[in-house]
């Protein structure tokens, strides 16, 4: 990985597929400890937030 101070994630359980964080000025950095590609998803703490948000909220249904 790179020279970020990277966290493991909490849910992560013991294995080789965990997310990583990390923060600089104003960016937050996401990777994958399996991804053999090594990328790095980089997002605004407000934009990250606001997937979180999503993706605990109740889930709707839509009728097409």
């Amino acid at each position: 990985m790179s020279a970020y101070a990277w966290q493991k994630s909490t849910y992560c359980s013991e294995g080789d597929s965990c997310v990583h964080v990390a923060a600089s000025a104003g960016t937050l950095h996401l990777t994958e400890s399996s991804d053999p590609t090594q990328a790095i998803l980089k997002t605004t703490p407000t934009t990250f937030s606001t997937l979180l948000t999503t993706l605990k909220s109740p889930k709707e249904t839509h009728r097409g």
